[in-house]
């Protein structure tokens, strides 16, 4: 990680890690079932699919989700609903499931045609004194495909170190000002 910003309030500069950044914007890509989980049609879809494959079983019990075979059936039957706690581990499980499922597309997507051009927004400094201020520029760059790879493994993984490592590698090709940009008010790209 890179070091400048380690007191990064200290004059009321507002960002978040870099890294962090390019794991919630890996996460707001993962799109699922708009209804919600505390809705009878939110807990059938959900059900539909975690019961479709043998993974979505190991992602149910990996969730916690320990009913007998006849209880499912009344589940996906309709004939009786998961109670509160089953409703969120059923959640839980659908949005591992999901998340696993989605992994290989996303790679696909971010790693097309070279990879994907990220906007780079630096911290916010309008609370900051005009002395103490950087001079900061919003960047843009090509995050080649071996660095989108390795951030979507780190994400799935919820391994923060290693998605911090991949950030700090992307940022490396800002040159010297590299550091100034291991902290972020934002990221954003479109795959």
């Amino acid at each position: 990680m890179a070091g400048r910003w380690m007191n990064l309030g200290q004059y009321n500069a507002h960002g978040v890690r870099g890294a962090e950044a390019l794991g919630a914007g890996i996460e707001n890509m993962v799109t699922g079932i708009h209804s919600g989980a505390d809705t009878d049609r939110g807990i059938t879809a959900r059900l539909r699919y975690l019961t479709h494959s043998a993974a979505g079983y190991t992602a149910m019990e990996r969730a916690g989700i320990a009913v007998t075979p006849r209880t499912l059936f009344a589940w996906l039957a309709e004939e009786r609903t998961p109670n509160t706690a089953n409703r969120a581990r059923l959640d839980a499980a659908y949005w591992n499931l999901r998340r696993h499922n989605i992994a290989a597309d996303l790679k696909r997507r971010l790693t097309s045609r070279g990879g994907t051009r990220i906007e780079i927004d630096p911290v916010d400094q309008t609370a900051v004194e005009r002395r103490h201020r950087r001079d900061l520029a919003t960047r843009r760059l090509t995050v080649r495909p071996r660095h989108w790879n390795a951030a979507v493994d780190a994400w799935l993984a919820d391994d923060d170190e290693a998605l911090d490592t991949v950030w700090d590698e992307v940022i490396h090709s800002l040159g010297s000002d590299y550091d100034a940009f291991s902290h972020v008010s934002s990221l954003g790209w479109n795959a």
